[in-house]
């Protein structure tokens, strides 16, 4: 874990820079797990900072999610929306509206079907949530038993399935995903990485086992949080626990953006 005196030296950085990046996973980040998906809002407070920090103007802020990307926006209601990388990094939804996603084939479609049928067998298509060349099921609110016992019932299935085609199966808390290849959330760290230049002060928070991809794809370029209620290993280089530490981390950030703005303000007008 870094000390108290490395993430002072990361905001006073934060502070010197023209601009900076604040990479968020948001399900478990910035919102506490929800059984109704389309009820998972931020935690108190968390809205109206990121919305400080984007009118601010220094910090270039980034959601990488395993959701959908244009399922986001309407949850964060920030504005602009920020850019998002959805699919855990399958799709790229940038600001201006501009949405890539890489092209699925008819062999990934052939296996996501089959992965759809047999949820259905198994009686867990209820639990489905069906994404840009991906199929997740979750298994949150069921007692740890039944999580397990389903668990396996589905691999069951779908790992004859990821090992006769090119898909591959990706697990974190609470539930299986299977997904076309390529891009992960590590890969979406590297694109924003080569894009924002060496020198840039970078964060990435995230919750999930699935976001340690990016806290390693960061590495030392970067700070690394893990932001949840417990400590688990990670290569996260800080731990935060949500929602006070999150708001605390954020409210630094915006104070760090704020001493950019008037160290400017100073400098530009001159000796008096």
């Amino acid at each position: 874990m870094v000390n108290p005196i490395d993430v002072e030296q990361f905001m006073n950085a934060v502070a010197q820079s023209p601009v900076s990046a604040l990479l968020l996973d948001y399900d478990g980040t910035l919102a506490p797990f929800c059984l109704n998906r389309e009820q998972a809002l931020p935690y108190p407070g968390i809205t109206a900072l990121l919305q400080e920090i984007i009118d601010n103007g220094r910090t270039r802020v980034v959601m990488i999610t395993g959701r959908n990307a244009h399922e986001v926006g309407p949850l964060l209601a920030v504005h602009p929306i920020p850019e998002i990388w959805g699919c855990h990094g399958l799709e790229r939804l940038r600001p201006d509206g501009t949405h890539e996603t890489p092209k699925v084939d008819e062999s990934v479609r052939h296996a996501l079907a089959d992965a759809e049928r047999w949820l259905s067998h198994q009686g867990l298509h209820s639990r489905a949530e069906f994404k840009t060349g991906a199929l997740a099921v979750h298994l949150r609110g069921l007692d740890e038993a039944t999580a397990e016992e389903a668990r396996s019932q589905v691999l069951l299935g779908w790992r004859p399935i990821a090992q006769s085609t090119p898909m591959e199966l990706l697990e974190f808390d609470v539930g299986i995903e299977m997904r076309m290849p390529g891009h992960d959330k590590g890969y979406a760290i590297r694109t924003i990485l080569d894009e924002i230049g060496p020198n840039a002060p970078v964060a990435f928070l995230g919750d999930d086992v699935t976001d340690e991809q990016a806290f390693r794809a960061l590495g030392t370029r970067g700070l690394s949080v893990l932001v949840r209620p417990e400590w688990r290993i990670t290569a996260a280089a800080l731990w935060i626990r949500p929602p006070q530490g999150l708001r605390e981390f954020l409210t630094r950030w915006l104070q760090a953006c704020r001493e950019c703005q008037h160290r400017a303000g100073r400098e530009s007008s001159g000796p008096v």
